[in-house]
């Protein structure tokens, strides 16, 4: 179901949704030691955090530190037809450069996302205001990364427009409480970020199943650009999704993470970014509150007898988080 705006304080406490105010008092500041930020901020050391647990990101090409490494940048990205550079540090989608591939009349032209080319000179000034921090946290000095270029699953292909939807994962305390799927549309350029027109649909969390979807907070049945109902599709391997969600908790110790996930079409699901802020638009494109779910994880704590494995708490967030009807 959709939450209908505006909407009066009473139903939003039937809800239990959850607000920033508290979101950043109760969750944030008291889950989230601060120390431990890094490991989510910085993409490289989320990077290297998952592959040692054993989770698939992909595939890390190189990294630029200085601009004295521009000089083998050219035979760095010559090796690949396609691949993506974006700052370690970047927030909210900014800096990110896609590669669709080489331009077949020039060898040091590409062919942007966009379908626009652009040559080795232009991808090294954007590397160079990546380093000089202009997408970065706060503006300091970044590095670049150059990486796997995703090609996204066929699974979203009837309800995306363009660009690589997304599996958005908030997980509470190791458990994951709820999930959506950010769909790109023509509105957001392609791109999946709620705030510049992207969908975001529920995800039913027993059965893995997308739910309707919301743009603006208004209510979208059909995807505006492909009209294809954006309900009832099923997300393969939904308890290893949910599995992996739950291992970034363990292995950040953050108690209030967002994991972002993108089913890959060769390579299956891969870990995009860890987020230790992550937003609350997630409630609206489930038409439900966090609050519910996470007063009854703490209720399953309080008598829980020993500690549950990533697999074990998965699958009794998918018995006991089911969406609500009210």
């Amino acid at each position: 179901m959709a939450i209908n705006w505006p909407i009066s304080p009473r139903r939003l406490r039937e809800l239990g949704v959850l607000g920033m105010n508290q979101r950043n008092g109760e969750f944030i500041a008291e889950l989230n030691t601060r120390r431990y930020y890094p490991l989510v901020d910085d993409k490289l050391l989320s990077k290297e955090l998952a592959v040692e647990a054993g989770l698939y990101v992909p595939e890390l090409y190189g990294v630029i530190r200085t601009t004295h490494e521009f000089k083998g940048l050219s035979k760095l990205v010559g090796q690949h037809e396609e691949f993506v550079i974006k700052p370690a540090n970047g927030a909210g989608g900014d800096g990110i450069l896609v590669i669709d591939g080489k331009q077949s009349d020039h060898p040091l032209v590409y062919r942007r996302g966009s379908g626009r080319p652009i040559d080795i000179d232009a991808i090294a000034l954007h590397i160079s205001n990546i380093l000089a921090g202009a997408y970065s946290l706060g503006g300091r000095p970044d590095v670049a990364m150059i990486e796997y270029r995703v090609k996204f699953s066929p699974l979203f292909a009837k309800i995306s427009f363009q660009g690589v939807p997304d599996i958005r994962t908030i997980v509470y305390k190791g458990y994951p409480v709820m999930a959506m799927v950010r769909l790109p549309t023509s509105q957001s350029d392609g791109k999946a970020n709620l705030h510049q027109g992207a969908i975001g649909a529920g995800v039913d969390m027993a059965l893995g199943r997308t739910l309707d979807g919301v743009a603006h907070n208004a209510q979208v049945i059909h995807h505006p650009d492909t009209l294809e109902p954006i309900q009832g599709v099923e997300i393969p391997g939904w308890q290893s999704l949910l599995e992996m969600a739950a291992t970034c908790s363990d292995i950040t110790g953050l108690g209030y993470i967002g994991v972002d996930v993108v089913l890959d079409r060769d390579r299956g699901p891969l870990i995009l970014e860890l987020n230790a802020r992550p937003g609350l638009s997630i409630q609206v494109a489930n038409g439900e509150g966090l609050r519910h779910r996470i007063e009854r994880i703490d209720r399953h704590l309080k008598y829980l007898n020993r500690p549950e494995n990533a697999a074990e708490r998965a699958c009794w967030s998918r018995e006991n988080l089911a969406p609500l009807n009210l």
